[in-house]
């Protein structure tokens, strides 16, 4: 099996799902006793969240591949960033490594076209919604994306940063991602990408109103698939 890099903490959360995720996949390919190699670098996401100025990206960008330089020097042979809102800074960070860097919203995007997706909603943080590095690469697969309702926005951001990211999962949440969901489909979504790893905290994923792809889960799956060496 190849070696994986991680950039994680962001937030620690979403580390530990993606760490579950991707051994889940290579135990059950690779065999009961198997776990994945993969090197992870924890970063302290004090320092790195709810960025605003172009300043505060510049450095989010040279922290992330600080950490990119370092994991390709242990020997990962591709690497992960292990958050939606970081892969903002991805071209920065890929162009500072020598090897793969695998994108979400490319697995993601990649995986949807293959279902036959049309017209779907993104939610997630403030700037995954807002912003265009994660919906360039859905619209470059001919997926319609609707408008990101701006009520919705500072909902889902409160929830995020004040609830998920602390470990709290509370019933009024889930609720209120249950009516987001409904008016999404009401507008004419055929389906809804989890653009935040935490989400899925309070999504249940399998039973839904609308197909959920979770964005998180399709690129443990890619890291996975490289690890067992089914990607060049």
């Amino acid at each position: 099996m190849r070696k994986l890099g991680l950039i994680g903490g962001m937030s620690w959360l979403s580390t530990r799902t993606y760490y579950e995720h991707i051994n889940r996949i290579v135990q059950a390919r690779a065999g009961a006793t198997a776990s994945a190699p993969m090197l992870i670098e924890s970063l302290d996401f004090s320092h790195l969240v709810r960025l605003s100025s172009e300043e505060d990206w510049t450095r989010a960008a040279e922290v992330l591949a600080a950490s990119a330089r370092r994991l390709e020097a242990a020997g990962a042979t591709a690497l992960i960033i292990g958050a939606n809102s970081m892969h903002k800074v991805q071209d920065k960070v890929a162009a500072a490594i020598s090897i793969p860097l695998i994108h979400i919203a490319e697995c993601t995007a990649t995986r949807m076209a293959e279902k036959g997706v049309r017209r779907a909603a993104l939610i997630g943080t403030r700037n995954v919604m807002v912003e265009g590095f994660w919906r360039r690469r859905l619209i470059a697969r001919d997926i319609e994306l609707l408008p990101p309702d701006m009520d919705s926005v500072a909902t889902l951001d409160r929830i995020i940063y004040d609830e998920l990211m602390q470990g709290k999962a509370s019933r009024q949440s889930e609720r209120e991602l249950k009516t987001i969901m409904v008016a999404l489909q009401q507008a004419g979504a055929q389906a809804v990408v989890l653009g935040c790893t935490e989400l899925e905290m309070i999504v249940d994923v399998d039973a839904n109103v609308l197909p959920i792809y979770d964005s998180t889960r399709i690129h443990a799956e890619a890291a996975a698939e490289w690890i067992l060496g089914g990607q060049s």
